[in-house]
């Protein structure tokens, strides 16, 4: 006879806040930052961490958010595409997207975005190549990346003034 599983009480720091959630302990950060929170910028697509749309960053380093048990990021500080903007303002790299047209469907931007707040956060002026390496676990099927490397070109040469 299977052991039946119980829901569990976390406590989660998101964007800034911190949450207590009853979980089961099989459940991805993914499935709490979706089903618990509300936060549903971070997509479900592959399921395996090879498309890059469900990226959050954990402690400031990109994450794929659909490998790791919720239970791992306690005591981290979970960012998602939600906690970037502020004060009613959208991130530099938000508006760099949206300015330099690139997004198309959006499925894929948190993760590009947030993948690229990792890189200007330790790299103020990364090259081409150097963003490209980055985005490199990241799939997009609609722009064809050069508008998104063009964007986070341009957020990077932004913050450098």
């Amino acid at each position: 006879m299977m052991a039946r599983m119980e829901k569990e009480s976390m406590t989660l720091q998101v964007n800034g806040q911190v949450y207590e959630v009853f979980t089961y302990p099989n459940m991805t950060l993914l499935e709490v930052l979706r089903e618990e929170l509300n936060l549903t910028g971070a997509k479900e697509s592959c399921g395996q961490g090879a498309c890059g749309a469900c990226t959050v960053l954990l402690d400031g380093l990109p994450v794929r958010s659909c490998l790791l048990l919720a239970r791992e990021a306690e005591g981290k500080a979970v960012t998602t595409i939600e906690g970037l903007a502020s004060g009613g303002r959208l991130h530099p790299l938000q508006e760099a997207f949206v300015e330099r047209h690139a997004i198309q469907c959006g499925f894929c931007a948190p993760g590009m975005i947030l993948t690229a707040k990792a890189l200007l956060d330790r790299k103020l002026d990364p090259t081409e190549g150097e963003i490209r390496r980055a985005l490199s676990g990241n799939i997009c099927r609609c722009t064809g990346y050069a508008k998104i490397v063009e964007a986070i070109k341009a957020a990077a040469a932004a913050k450098e003034k």
